[in-house]
């Protein structure tokens, strides 16, 4: 008998496991692993780039003796990082280490090997990737109806009790179970929203204004940002918005399950997590 009851468990088919949904297209997992590729290498090489000249300027200043807004430096084998005149030590992290004198680590930077030509090629090479795919997949959200769909923010959710509800269930590490996890949450659209129309339009433009063709072609762009060097200061700033983005998200894909995230963003398929009990 304990045997016939053993069989029939093993032939019998799981009803407690929830559904398997198609839930992230392929023109969507196509952009995202081309977008994380790119973003890495312009950070990295843009870490390159920074070590040329470690500081940062508001307004038209940006020579070696005017008085910037933030300094990363070192002082023999001592690391600083200067914000608006506050000095925090960062000796092994930032200014001074791996032996190296630089503001980035030879670890984080491409090259590994100090040469902002090369730093500057690959910059460039990616950013005509980024520019590139983030225009198809642009024209892929407006005409396959994915931004109106998926990222747009419904009534409901634009409402402030909402979004303060789910800032909440957040910080509890409570994420979205069952049909709620069929979709993006308000958090996640909101986001992805900013990647897709604030960093990236922000960094391809700044980027631009730093160039001295492009300058010349379009003067517009240097009045629009305040200066190449205020320019430079925003595509900073950018470039650290995409890296904070980038930690979090990965926060949460290993908090959410990184099994299931994973799957459902290289095959596509997404097992819907089970209904949370009240």
């Amino acid at each position: 008998m304990a045997t016939h009851y053993a069989n029939a468990d093993a032939e019998s088919p799981r009803t407690d496991e929830s559904p398997l949904i198609y839930r992230t297209r392929l023109p969507v997992r196509i952009w995202h692993w081309i977008n994380a590729l790119s973003i890495f290498v312009m950070l990295m090489s843009g870490m390159m780039i920074f070590n040329a000249h470690p500081r940062l300027y508001w307004g038209q200043y940006g020579a070696n003796f005017d008085h910037p807004w933030l300094v990363i430096g070192h002082r023999g084998t001592s690391g600083y990082l200067s914000l608006w005149g506050h000095e925090i030590s960062t000796t092994g992290f930032l200014g001074y280490a791996q032996n190296a004198p630089y503001a980035f680590p030879p670890l984080v930077t491409i090259p590994s090997s100090y040469s902002l030509s090369d730093g500057r090629q690959w910059h460039f090479a990616f950013a005509w990737v980024l520019l590139i795919t983030g225009t198809l997949f642009m024209v892929y959200n407006i005409v396959s109806g994915h931004l109106q769909r998926d990222l747009a923010l419904k009534r409901e959710e634009r409402s402030f009790a909402h979004l303060w509800h789910d800032i909440k269930e957040h910080a509890r590490l409570r994420f979205p179970t069952g049909e709620a996890a069929r979709s993006y949450n308000p958090l996640q659209k909101i986001a992805y929203l900013g990647v897709l129309f604030v960093l990236i339009p922000t960094v391809i433009l700044t980027g631009c204004t730093m160039s001295p063709t492009l300058n010349a072609a379009f003067p517009w762009l240097t009045e629009l940002f305040g200066g190449r060097p205020s320019a430079r200061s925003i595509h900073f700033l950018c470039a650290t918005g995409f890296a904070l983005f980038i930690v979090v998200h990965l926060l949460a894909v290993l908090l959410a399950g990184p099994f299931n995230e994973l799957r459902s963003i290289i095959t596509g398929w997404y097992r819907l997590p089970k209904e949370r009990s009240k």
